[in-house]
């Protein structure tokens, strides 16, 4: 029964993820086109935002989606870097976007423009209310989940600069200052940048097969040389192959001894590195004897090695 409440659970924070992105994309195009009919660059810009958020909540999505498939299936790998991949490439569109909008506030600046205020007001308003029912959506989930914590602090980050486009709307209508329109842009354009090059530091890592974030090589080495029978580790690599699952492989030596009592090291190793956060293993045996003589491993055919896969 507790697993089918959780399962629920599951399938409704996938639906919101789902729903908030539809709704997300759908005002995208509603504050692009009104934005181009106001005259307002900040309009345009936080459409350009708003569409760092879809992206956000479309990552979010697969990798909640990945998480509740099972780990063993062949297609992590794949689905887990298509999620990086896409939002690497997202991430250089978003500097793209932020460029563009950096070169139209330059020309603002030269030639202001003459911005309607009142739409401008009206649809930040709106872009106001959907991302704080977002936010409100996922506030439950947030704590448990890095994808979904990213993104409420999209969300949160956009219903700032919505609000920032009312307050610039409301100093317009009274000052007649249409310079308001770019400074705000620009701001906003700074916004997207820094959220972009969060996500283009952390996929470039996974990318990069780098060493996952928090994970100290040597440590990992020393915990794994402490564990029962183990008496040396050696060829050892950890790398990311998504948000949340990291990979790791080594060999390690131990006495001669039948798989059948090696395999209770492999437990222990294997328990050691879930601490780490480590769940996909491959781990080689070697065993004492071979290694210390003159013979190089692979030719010796007395070494009884065996590869498990864990």
């Amino acid at each position: 029964m507790a697993h089918h409440h959780h399962h629920a659970h599951e399938q409704g924070t996938g639906a919101i993820l789902k729903w908030s992105f539809f709704a997300t994309l759908l005002f995208v195009v509603v504050e692009l086109v009104a934005g181009i009919r106001a005259g307002s660059l900040a309009l345009i810009s936080d459409a350009g935002h708003n569409f760092t958020d879809a992206l956000s909540l479309v990552l979010a999505a697969i990798g909640f989606h990945l998480q509740s498939k099972p780990a063993n299936s062949v297609k992590t790998y794949g689905y887990h870097r298509a999620g990086v991949l896409t939002a690497f490439v997202n991430a250089l569109t978003l500097v793209g976007i932020s460029l563009f909008i950096f070169y139209e506030a330059w020309n603002r600046f030269r030639h202001p423009a003459h911005v309607e205020e009142w739409t401008m007001m009206w649809v930040a308003t709106a872009a106001l209310v959907l991302n704080a029912a977002v936010m409100w959506g996922l506030h439950r989930e947030k704590d448990h989940d890095l994808n979904i914590r990213a993104a409420f602090m999209h969300m949160f980050g956009d219903a700032v600069s919505s609000f920032a486009i009312i307050l610039g709307a409301i100093a317009i209508h009274f000052t007649g200052l249409d310079i308001i329109d770019p400074i705000l842009s620009v701001l906003i354009g700074v916004l997207i940048i820094w959220t972009a090059w969060d996500i283009i530091k952390e996929s470039l890592n996974v990318l990069l097969e780098g060493l996952p974030p928090g994970v100290d090589l040597s440590e990992v080495t020393g915990a794994m040389r402490a564990v029962d029978g183990v008496i040396e580790v050696h060829d050892l690599h950890i790398w990311c192959l998504g948000s949340k699952a990291n990979a790791l492989s080594c060999h390690v030596l131990i006495d001669d001894m039948p798989p059948s009592e090696s395999n209770a090291i492999l437990h222990r190793i294997n328990d050691l590195l879930c601490g780490f956060q480590i769940n996909h293993t491959t781990i080689q045996f070697e065993h004492a004897r071979c290694a210390l003589s003159d013979t190089p491993c692979t030719m010796a055919p007395q070494s009884h090695e065996h590869e498990h896969h864990a």
